[in-house]
């Protein structure tokens, strides 16, 4: 893009939004997209935790492995170029490659990933807890990260298999930062963190170039990315909240991508200038009872509840495009899925179902949920179709915090809600929807088995803790579609739908990845034709 073109452009970005003021194309080698990033709070890969600061973490920096644009389901090499690991000893080895360089020109160094993985432990901030399972503390976590020449050794604690270790070094604060760079900007003794919630100092294919929070994020290619620059100079993404003028935008031709269009607006996109591509999330929608109620406790009720969604009706309609029918606890799309969706809408089943277990209906419940579509309409949806065999649900709308509140405290009776995994690894899930060797009031657990007050049976918590040892990969794996099998087959927590994200784009737009998680946004393959 010539000079002059350069600063016609820059100068568009920075005008008020205004029909009249449409710029016709965007660049060819430039990216727009209109977005709505006002979540965003923490950009330093040590504190980051919203959506949209883990997809700028994830084209900003790379860690010793990852998870990558070219395929997403598989751990890649990243900063390290192959690793061994030693289940007995507890310690896995890295060797890291020599071609990878930091925006700033400094070679990557194993120096970098002690500090950037000691930093994290050290710094305790919110994402601090994914490492700190390994066992590392701020007074341990030295001895615990050790470098001899290029290999990098992670020793850790707990009964873990290797595979969940590394799935654990791949999630978004074990990202690898410029030593040099950060501490000449550290402050206080923050190690930088200031500094860094400003500006980058990454490895990944894109640096950031300016960010002004609520308005605009700038990231320019890094010629020199280990795995080929990308074809795109510059990702621009302009704050853009409001839906509607996303889609005026894009059908002006101002940007490339919308991120945030409702389904309504999808459905009604017509130009030939624009597609829309879906993309599986990782969150799964579910529908649970509260083992405190009585009337809910009988494992008849769960298997009835089970043929009382009416799935396709509301992926047919209420839910098109935002959701699909999914009915195991860990997204399709990732190692370790179970994808039989064995469950379809039959009330005459389920009737008899609960009469030949000598359950009397109708049966009174309350249905917490919250206050926002789809899900109210979602609710609706149940109330109707639970009706059929006499199920009765009083739907409770709340906000988001009144409803969780509730079910933290365990004292909904029914609950529609939605669980997405902290990491990429099938525990994450399996410790929630398999899990509970403690039922009791006092032991709260974050787990939709506690929250739910349903004592897993012993089998099953003890297969939840074989596969989160297990050494061998493929047996792992295995092992939790088994647990995925059974916890389908009888909980009384029905999973549903996987949620999915639809991304309307110009056309002539390829190669965008949105992967399960916001980790998994790639713009590295994007080009324009």
């Amino acid at each position: 893009m010539s000079m002059l073109k350069s600063a016609l452009f820059a100068s568009a970005l920075a005008l008020p939004l205004a029909g009249t003021a449409a710029l016709a194309d965007t660049p060819d080698d430039v990216l727009v997209i209109a977005q709505n990033i006002d979540d965003i709070v923490a950009i330093d890969p040590a504190q980051a935790y919203e959506f949209t600061s883990g997809e700028l973490v994830t084209n900003l920096y790379d860690r010793l492995v990852q998870y990558d644009a070219e395929n997403p389901t598989i751990l890649a090499p990243g900063i390290a170029t192959e690793w061994e690991a030693d289940a007995e000893a507890k310690t896995i080895t890295f060797t890291l490659r020599d071609d990878a360089v930091f925006n700033s020109g400094n070679p990557v160094t194993a120096e970098d990933v002690l500090f950037s993985l000691s930093r994290v432990i050290k710094l305790n901030l919110t994402p601090a807890f994914i490492l700190a399972q390994l066992g590392w503390t701020p007074e341990n976590v030295d001895d615990m990260v050790t470098a001899d020449g290029n290999v990098v050794t992670v020793k850790y604690e707990g009964d873990f298999s290797p595979a969940f270790v590394l799935n654990v070094l791949a999630a978004r604060p074990a990202s690898i930062v410029d030593k040099a760079l950060v501490m000449e900007n550290e402050v206080d003794g923050d190690m930088g963190n200031a500094w860094l919630n400003a500006n980058s100092a990454g490895s990944g294919p894109f640096a950031l170039t300016a960010y002004t929070p609520g308005q605009m994020v700038r990231m320019a290619a890094n010629e020199d990315y280990f795995k080929g620059a990308p074809e795109m100079s510059q990702v621009i993404i302009r704050h853009v909240a409001e839906a509607a003028t996303q889609q005026l935008l894009l059908e002006q031709g101002d940007i490339d991508m919308a991120r945030n269009l409702t389904p309504d607006q999808i459905a009604s996109l017509s130009s030939d200038e624009i597609k829309v591509e879906t993309f599986p999330q990782a969150a799964v929608h579910f529908l649970s009872f509260n083992q405190k109620t009585e009337s809910l406790t009988d494992p008849a009720v769960w298997e009835a509840a089970r043929y009382l969604v009416d799935y396709s009706g509301m992926t047919d309609t209420i839910i098109k495009g935002q959701m699909e029918v999914h009915q195991a606890f860990w997204p399709k799309g990732f190692p370790g899925s179970y994808d039989e969706t064995p469950f379809t809408y039959d009330p005459e089943k389920a009737k008899q179902i609960l009469a030949d277990a000598g359950i009397e209906t109708p049966i009174e419940v309350t249905l917490d949920v919250i206050n926002s579509a789809p899900f109210t309409d979602m609710a609706q949806s149940l109330q109707a179709s639970f009706a059929d065999a006499g199920i009765e649900f009083e739907i409770l709308p709340g906000t988001g915090a009144q409803v969780i509140t509730k079910y933290r405290e365990r004292t909904h009776q029914a609950m529609l809600l939605y669980w997405g995994p902290d990491f990429m690894d099938p525990h994450s899930n399996a410790k929630a929807f398999a899990y509970n060797s403690d039922n009791s009031d006092d032991n709260y657990q974050a787990t939709t088995t506690w929250r739910n007050a349903w004592a897993v049976p012993d089998e099953i918590n003890e297969e939840t803790m074989a596969a989160l040892s297990e050494s061998d990969p493929e047996a792992r794996l295995e092992m939790y579609r088994d647990l995925q099998a059974k916890v389908q087959e009888s909980s009384p927590i029905v999973i549903m739908f996987q949620a999915s994200y639809e991304v309307a784009m110009g056309a002539d737009v390829s190669g965008y990845v949105n992967g399960a998680t916001s980790d998994y946004v790639f713009y590295r393959l994007v080009e324009k034709e």
